[in-house]
């Protein structure tokens, strides 16, 4: 059987894309890798680093008014086990809220719970220790719930609204499918899908992976 020069060349594309990691699979949600971290009241700022200090931003994160502050601290789990160098993220919030992994709970030998950032309540308590204070939190350590952020538009985009759940599928070193991954809609949001350093490292993803929404 005889090919023509254009199914030769198809042909080809094909293959060459196979090779390359079979981009037809990938999705076009980017990923974010969130490392262990710190939001922080105007009054916890203060205890921990001294009155009237102000955060220092260092870069910008990839939602609309986020950032990576210079400020680092230590965190304290109820069995007095701790972890240092736990950076700060700004801007300041209404409740202190540190976010962790579930390897980072065995560190510590604390029990968060997985909730959506800023469901604070019944939460597993912690103690932040800064350069001038310490702050014991009776509740506010979490590990943040798989989730997508987007636009309003983009939201429209894909058929879903605030607060909704979807499955994603991951194609990294480990193919994954993540089920029960929260929807964030937000006029200020931009598209970005958020998990934690041990998803990430269970399906070998990265910052700027892309990966594939599932609607329900």
């Amino acid at each position: 059987m005889k090919y023509t020069e254009n199914e030769i060349k198809a042909l080809v594309d094909k293959v060459i894309e196979t090779v390359k990691g079979g981009n037809a699979h990938e999705g076009d949600v980017p990923v974010g890798v969130s490392n262990r971290h710190i939001h922080l009241t105007r009054e916890h700022v203060e205890i921990l680093f001294g009155k009237g200090y102000q955060l220092t931003k260092i870069k910008d994160l990839s939602q609309p008014g986020q950032y990576a502050c210079k400020e680092q601290l230590t965190i304290i789990g109820p069995s007095m086990r701790s972890i240092e160098g736990v950076r700060v993220l700004g801007p300041e919030r209404k409740r202190s809220q540190v976010e962790i992994s579930r390897t980072d709970s065995f560190v510590l030998k604390v029990k968060p719970p997985v909730r959506e950032s800023g469901d604070l309540d019944g939460s597993a308590p912690i103690t932040v220790v800064g350069p001038k204070g310490i702050v014991t939190l009776s509740e506010g350590c979490i590990i943040a719930n798989r989730h997508i952020h987007m636009s309003e538009e983009e939201g429209k985009a894909y058929g879903v609204t605030d607060g909704e759940y979807c499955d994603v599928e991951l194609y990294g070193e480990r193919r994954s499918l993540f089920y029960d991954v929260q929807i964030r809609v937000h006029k200020d949001f931009r598209l970005e899908m958020h998990i934690d350093t041990d998803d990430a490292n269970a399906a070998g993803v990265g910052n700027g992976t892309k990966v594939r929404l599932i609607k329900r």
